[in-house]
């Protein structure tokens, strides 16, 4: 069973059920037992000519099951219900989706009354159709833990009385800004999963940038989304020379021939088209430092001065503490390391650094461009310990060790 075939169909499928009930949570169960049961009866390869009505048809009736379990004031309900099963396309049928309901789902899943974390795994549930045991594996989590979070996000959205319509006019940058993030944060869990021993975690990565396709597809002009989009197709060509033999590789140290070259022709595609044709955002200046990287030879032809450009302009539109690491990185390049260090130094403090290594790996990796190895190897280590990857772990403890302190 190809589920490739299954995940595009989830938000049409449960975009017209929300339409008509507008009972978010009854409706996505409906669609997850459908699929579900597409997975068993399809294994063989017997997919029906007409995959999405089938499972309409099939999550229609699970919802109709459900309602007549209620109580009499609802079986009135459940006759409209019954009717409108047999309205839907049969097999055989080709019957076109009334339009595509995957950038409402979206918005309603980063509903603002639902938490970050929450918004993540709806989001890949109900617009990406992965099963709760698939979004558990994926970040390490109990398969009940992630239920209940699932479920707490739906009572949420529930509770604030959302309906399936896009947000007004008003509050729709802010909204689509909240999407972005999300499909953000999916991409950049599986392109560095945060613990575990696999560097990567290929079916988010690859689910955020089928997300972020649709989305273009359905806002082309949209310089963010395009941004975006030409960000994680620029990063994730790297993909394939980041680790060898197990062990994580830095940018510096890659075999840039592995790179997957149709990945970065369309991300710079992505990216001519839209800088300075509209407002530039966080996600286009990313997207354009990414592209430096990809179009030079090595780290040493790399053009590092437009990449600090870039990192300031960045730390203008979007400043934050982890884009003062990267644009210190990119200093020590340009300025040395005594500068990047100093750039350092403004963000140590940071709240939102403490419980992470970025900071003591960067800081490592300064000083062992200044030479002061005993300290680069003391931050290493400290670094190795604060994470919970292990492929991220194993190269700060390698690196740790070229630099043993001298014996006095």
């Amino acid at each position: 069973m190809d589920v490739d075939l299954l995940r595009p169909l989830v938000p049409q499928v449960l975009g017209v059920l929300v339409r008509r009930y507008g009972q978010f949570e009854a409706c996505e169960d409906a669609v997850q037992e459908a699929l579900l049961a597409a997975v068993e009866q399809w294994a063989d390869g017997d997919v029906p000519d007409n995959p999405r009505a089938w499972l309409l048809t099939v999550a229609t009736r699970r919802l109709t099951d459900l309602w007549r379990s209620e109580s009499a004031r609802r079986r009135r309900e459940e006759n409209v219900a019954v009717q409108e099963v047999t309205q839907v396309a049969g097999p055989g049928e080709d019957r076109a989706p009334e339009h595509d309901d995957t950038l409402t789902l979206l918005f309603l899943c980063c509903h603002p009354a639902v938490t970050p974390s929450s918004q993540v795994a709806l989001t890949l549930r109900a617009v990406g159709g992965l099963t709760t045991a698939e979004i558990a594996t994926a970040f390490l989590v109990p398969e009940a833990t992630m239920t209940r979070r699932i479920t707490r996000a739906k009572e949420s959205i529930a509770a604030a009385g959302s309906t399936f319509a896009e947000p007004s006019a008003e509050d729709w940058p802010a909204r689509l800004q909240v999407v972005l993030h999300v499909l953000y944060l999916i991409f950049n869990e599986g392109y560095t999963a945060s613990s575990g021993e696999e560097l990567h975690r290929v079916e988010l990565t690859a689910e955020a940038i089928r997300l972020t396709r649709a989305v273009h597809t359905l806002l082309p002009d949209d310089g963010e989304v395009a941004g975006l989009l030409a960000l994680m197709l620029l990063t994730d060509a790297r993909r394939p020379a980041r680790t060898h033999e197990g062990a994580l590789l830095p940018l510096a140290d890659q075999d840039r021939r592995l790179w997957t070259v149709p990945l970065i022709a369309e991300g710079l595609v992505l990216v001519n088209r839209t800088l300075g044709r509209g407002p530039v955002g966080p996600y286009q200046v990313q997207a354009a430092i990414a592209a430096l990287h990809d179009r030079a030879a090595s780290t040493e032809t790399t053009d590092w001065p437009q990449i600090v450009e870039l990192y300031n302009v960045l730390a203008e539109l979007a400043p934050s503490p982890v884009v003062t690491l990267n644009r210190a990185i990119a200093v020590a390049m340009v300025d040395g390391p005594a500068a990047a260090l100093a750039l350092l130094a403004t963000v140590a403090d940071d709240s939102r650094l403490k419980q992470g290594h970025r900071l003591d790996a960067v800081r490592a990796h300064l000083l062992e461009l200044a030479g002061d190895t005993d300290a680069a190897h003391a931050h290493y280590l400290r670094a190795a310990k604060r994470t919970s990857s292990l492929p991220e772990r194993r190269y700060l403890q390698s690196r740790a060790e070229k630099f043993l302190p001298v014996r006095r």
